[in-house]
């Protein structure tokens, strides 16, 4: 948007009214605004000095214009669906509400006149114009797919069945036939718009998996989405062949094989970046199952301090990775993160003066820098055999997907103990299971004590949405669950919070009280899922100290002692650190209590 001279004075003075910047800054920045050619709100954007909602707002108040804050919204989809989406992302413009006969709209500029007329002649109605944040009017335009039956209907076409029903005719002949023809017919059929429209709606949706399930008279579709599954749709039945043979032939995997589990990969673009999709096809009951991973390439590797890592646990884990050998393990559930947090390691201690190599069942994300390989039990590619290759390509640094048996658990001991650096991920319950597992693998003791750098156990809790968060007291159990747990931890005094605060890692430590705690929850807005949004790490993490040493030469390594023992050196559990996390706002008790028990 060009600014005209007067536009700009009056931007200058809400600034200077609404205390921005003082007057010496205020000229500082109009200096650099001349000096790069910008407008002065576009340089306090981008220099950080002020959110771009601000700068909307300030735009709007500059400009005499109505501004609307869309996050405080919730837009109806007959609402929505007025201005076509084609024309709301050509004209950055959604419609958020009706009154009075008159379509309320934000958009951009809303003094482009041009623009406000052609709204009005397609959606029939007169306009009121509002100024919104692109990143709002962005966010609705992508909630166009929350309908996502209508769409898959739509792309379906109104010759669905009878179509759908003949296509699958078509491909079971086919299969019998000649199987390499049902590429050609499946390419262009309604089930192919069909499919990219779920895809599409799933990645707008930022879903991690899509779940397509048959049952004996439909197709269930479920996305699982932070963490949690969620029924977005059902299909008719008639969908079912036409919509497996489609995936089947994205990832290249066999059309005619439905008897045994078959796993995939494919590719798919959309809106300038690329999507990897993980498929694994399995023969149930009432058809295939089909499981889709979806890893965004554009999103990148998350670094450690992003992922949740606080104080003590933070310190350790640095520590550990500055070490030239030794191993780092990491422990949890399937979908607790342990790959993200290596991930987030590599990404660390990469650089060109180091040969880190990844053997990876499959490799989720593909990384410069690093060379990977793929595990692959069909030609006798192995976890064992290719850590055998690896040793031969003249490492610094390996990452081990995961150690399953004795051969690779003994394969990774010897690499550290010659002087690579591993980084593995074992299934146990806890960080105080792997030292018990790896014994029950048939490692001997002193070699777990030589090379153990550091445990790490972890799970994955949502987080409450910052836009529609706010703060409620606790409520009498929840107060004596969390003193029973880390009221020990809490500063007692106001002049300790902001040391135990900086030592422990987390922000703004309540006060330890014997009857009330301030917490928090997310409302729901249209930024979240049930007030939630995004996931963080709660972790727990131990070294090998000289006392765990002692205790793993000694008889009784259980994972209650190894437990006992971490703690006594300072360790807090995965639920203490959730705790934590939640009174300082960022999840909340329901999700600790979900995914962690104290042990």
């Amino acid at each position: 948007m060009i600014l005209s001279a007067d536009t700009e004075r009056k931007i200058e003075q809400v600034i200077a009214q609404q205390n921005i910047l003082n007057p010496q800054q205020l000229d500082q920045a109009k200096l650099e605004a001349i000096q790069q050619n910008k407008s002065l709100l576009q340089l306090l954007v981008d220099t950080q000095r002020i959110k771009e909602d601000e700068a909307t707002k300030i735009m709007a108040m500059g400009t005499n214009t109505p501004f609307v804050d869309l996050s405080k919204v919730t837009i109806p989809n007959n609402v929505l669906a007025i201005i076509p989406r084609e024309v709301a992302e050509s004209f950055m413009s959604v419609a958020f509400g009706v009154v009075d006969g008159k379509l309320n709209v934000a958009t951009l500029d809303p003094q482009n006149l041009q623009a406000i007329d052609f709204l009005s002649r397609k959606t029939g109605y007169p306009i009121n114009a509002y100024m919104a944040p692109k990143s709002q009017i962005e966010h609705w335009i992508n909630s166009y797919t929350s309908d996502l039956s209508e769409q898959v209907e739509q792309a379906l076409g109104e010759e669905e069945e009878a179509e759908t029903e003949k296509l699958n005719e078509d491909v079971k002949r086919l299969e019998k036939t000649d199987p390499s023809k049902i590429g050609t017919i499946v390419q262009d059929a309604p089930i192919t718009r069909a499919l990219n429209t779920i895809f599409e709606y799933a990645i707008n949706s930022q879903a991690s998996d899509i779940h397509i399930e048959p049952r004996e008279k439909s197709v269930k579709i479920r996305f699982r989405i932070d963490g949690m599954l969620q029924e977005i749709m059902t299909l008719p039945k008639t969908t079912e062949a036409a919509l497996v043979s489609r995936i089947k032939i994205l990832s290249n995997l066999k059309i005619d094989e439905h008897r045994i589990p078959q796993d995939g990969q494919a590719q798919y673009r959309t809106k300038g970046k690329t999507v990897d999709m993980r498929i694994a096809i399995a023969p149930i009951s009432y058809g295939e199952q089909i499981v889709i991973r979806l890893l965004d390439k554009s999103e990148g590797i998350l670094d450690i301090d992003s992922l949740g890592f606080r104080g003590r646990s933070a310190r350790i884990l640095k520590e550990a990775i500055k070490k030239p050998y030794g191993m780092i393990l990491s422990t949890g559930p399937t979908g607790s993160g342990k790959s993200t947090t290596l991930y987030a390691v590599i990404q660390t201690i990469k650089s060109g003066k180091i040969n880190i190599v990844t053997l990876e069942d499959p490799v989720e994300y593909k990384m410069d820098g690093i060379n990977q390989m793929q595990v692959n039990n069909a030609v006798g590619l192995t976890f064992a055999n290719g850590l055998r290759s690896i040793l031969r390509q003249d490492p610094n640094v390996i990452m081990v997907g995961e150690i399953r048996d004795h051969e690779t658990a003994d394969l990774a001991v010897q690499s550290s103990l010659t002087g690579h650096l591993v980084l593995s991920t074992l299934h146990t319950n806890s960080a105080a299971g792997v030292l018990p597992r790896l014994l029950d693998m048939g490692i001997e003791p002193f070699l777990i004590a030589s090379t153990i750098n550091a445990v790490m156990g972890q799970r994955l809790v949502r987080k409450v949405c910052e836009k529609c968060r706010k703060a409620f007291p606790a409520s009498e159990a929840a107060v004596k669950m969390i003193n029973g747990l880390v009221g020990h931890l809490l500063p007692k005094t106001p002049e300790e919070s902001k040391k135990l605060s900086e030592q422990l890692g987390y922000d703004n430590l309540p006060i330890a009280s014997q009857n009330a705690y301030t917490l928090y929850k997310g409302e729901g807005c249209p930024d979240c899922t049930d007030g939630y949004k995004g996931r963080i790490g709660i972790y727990e993490i131990f070294e090998m100290t000289e006392n765990m040493e002692k205790l793993l030469l000694s008889q009784n390594t259980t994972s209650t002692v190894v437990q006992q023992q971490a703690q006594k050196e300072g360790m807090l559990t995965m639920q203490q650190d959730g705790l934590m996390k939640a009174l300082i706002g960022v999840t909340t008790l329901e999700e600790v209590s979900r995914v962690s028990t104290d042990t």
